[in-house]
């Protein structure tokens, strides 16, 4: 069980961050054998969609290095990230009860948006930084923590489950405190 719970919580959080390299993930660890995809989700290991996930990743990896690109890349995934989360988490769970796959939707959806939520609210304050290597430091942080969490899954999985219970505190944190700062920065004056 807790197996399934560091995978939910795992790709969920990852996907929050880059869907493109959580799905590609899924599909090499699939394909190695390091990690067996469930029936309704194997067709990540397949070719089209690796490629397909490999040029998204791509464009992602690029447009996250460039300030302000990468937040209006980040608007746009505000829809996607979370979406393809909860699908993603749905489909892991393809041999329980229906009600239990909506559960697992449900909670995947909102985790990856709380990671995707912390990422876009840190790289928007960065973005005012005059220098841009805090930006690519983060991106490609951003980038090995999606791949270090998917191995972790697949080779630790009790790691990997304390690992991310640990970076969505840390993400509930950072929404947490940037929502504080803009209500100060934006209340009324007086």
């Amino acid at each position: 069980m807790s197996n399934s719970i560091a995978t939910l919580l795992g790709v969920a959080f990852s996907a929050g961050l880059n869907i493109y390299a959580t799905v590609l993930a899924l599909g090499v660890l699939h394909r190695l054998e390091m990690f067996s995809l469930p029936d309704s989700l194997v067709l990540l290991a397949s070719t089209p969609v690796m490629i397909a996930a490999a040029i998204l990743y791509i464009v992602e990896f690029v447009a996250d290095k460039i300030p302000w690109v990468d937040s209006i890349w980040d608007g746009i995934h505000t829809v996607i990230r979370p979406v393809a989360a909860a699908l993603l988490a749905y489909g892991l769970f393809d041999t329980l009860e229906p009600q239990l796959q909506i559960i697992a939707a449900l909670a995947g959806g909102g985790i990856a948006l709380t990671s995707h939520a912390a990422k876009a609210s840190t790289r928007a304050a960065v973005n005012v930084s005059p220098e841009p290597f805090s930006n690519w430091f983060l991106s490609l942080a951003e980038d090995g923590l999606v791949f270090v969490v998917m191995w972790l899954i697949a080779a630790h999985p009790i790691v990997a489950l304390l690992l991310v219970l640990f970076l969505v505190a840390l993400s509930v944190t950072i929404v947490w405190k940037f929502s504080r700062f803009v209500r100060r920065v934006f209340r009324p004056k007086e």
